[in-house]
């Protein structure tokens, strides 16, 4: 029997059954992809989420005016996921690894694991699939990242992403996720994905800056291209493949957060290179922009790698309160001059 591959994803058989743990914007989006095959389980964490939805079949909390399927159930009981055939997290990246250690009593061996946040654990320095393979090392890991917002994937925009596992689990993941208009393309490369999903955040945060601070847009293209040679070299150190970064999960994922408004953390750097402090425009009552907290994770990893990212730098830098953004502007272009592709 031929081996399931990317090129022929009719060949494999979707999962059955599949719940989402996650009810933010992001998971109630996924849910109504997933539910176009199958029967999902909504975990809210938030029991007016789960009543809300029974009741009205709205997330009116998250992804208000966006009515779900019936083949949606909004659960509270993150056992009753845990029976899933399939398991979407779509946890904040910072709470990832608590949400693992709930599952790990009760989820069965060889359940794929799919993981749709993005960061990287702060203290730890680990990519999110790292973080999966530390706390539920029977678990199949995958990643499903690339360039998306919740409401364009729930009105049924256009959208592409990758998915990342071993093969024959992401070509079944591919299978029962894949709409003509939600379109996963499949990848190996979990690593590549997993450091794609996270740094493009932190140089999100970056082009915010540039564009808060009246820099000009052909600054804010040289952020973006020097970024992104950035997250190449730390790719390289890593064992990421350098396709899987130009792709869907890394570039692609990168030029929409850095250049649209909708994103949060290109709207937190704005509101930083504008002369907004970061206790002011985060926590409670803000929008989350993960690149925050990945930035000094970012550059921690990095540095055991012994890999230098001066633009990610500068980001944690202002993030600290150690120099704001025209300081940082400045230290950047004081750098000496250099040939492009180091």
């Amino acid at each position: 029997m031929p081996s399931l591959t990317a090129t022929d994803p009719n060949s494999a058989e979707p999962y059955g059954h599949i719940a989402v743990i996650g009810a933010g914007a992001w998971g109630t989006a996924l849910a109504i992809v997933a539910a176009a095959r199958t029967k999902v389980l909504l975990w809210a964490r938030e029991r007016e989420v789960v009543d809300a939805i029974a009741r009205t079949r709205v997330n009116g909390l998250f992804l208000p005016s966006i009515l779900l399927p019936e083949r949606v159930e909004a659960i509270g009981d993150i056992a009753r996921a845990a029976t899933a055939d399939a398991v979407l997290l779509v946890a904040p990246a910072q709470h990832v690894r608590s949400v693992l250690l709930s599952l790990q009593p009760v989820l069965k061996p060889k359940v794929p694991v799919v993981l749709c946040a993005k960061g990287i654990e702060t203290g730890s320095g680990l990519l999110l699939s790292e973080v999966l393979t530390d706390v539920l090392p029977e678990a199949e890991p995958a990643m499903l990242s690339g360039p998306s917002f919740a409401r364009d994937v729930a009105r049924g925009l256009p959208t592409a992403v990758t998915i990342a596992a071993r093969e024959a689990v992401a070509v079944r993941l591919q299978a029962s996720l894949g709409q003509a208009w939600f379109r996963p393309y499949v990848s190996e490369d979990v690593v590549g994905v997993a450091l794609g999903g996270a740094a493009k955040n932190v140089y999100a945060i970056a082009c915010g800056m540039v564009e808060g601070a009246g820099f000009g847009e052909s600054a804010r293209a040289a952020a973006i291209s020097r970024g992104f040679a950035e997250l190449l070299r730390l790719g390289a150190a890593l064992g990421a493949r350098s396709e899987t970064l130009m792709g869907l999960s890394g570039l692609g994922d990168l030029v929409l957060t850095a250049t649209s408004f909708s994103s949060r953390n290109f709207s937190f750097g704005v509101a930083l290179g504008k002369g907004a402090k970061v206790q002011d425009i985060s926590g409670a009552g803000h929008p989350l922009a993960e690149g925050a907290a990945t930035a000094p994770a970012l550059i921690a990893r990095a540095r055991r790698h012994g890999v230098e990212l001066p633009i990610a730098e500068a980001v944690a830098a202002v993030l600290a309160g150690e120099l704001n953004v025209r300081d940082a502007a400045e230290r950047l272009l004081s750098r000496p001059l250099k040939p492009e592709v180091r």
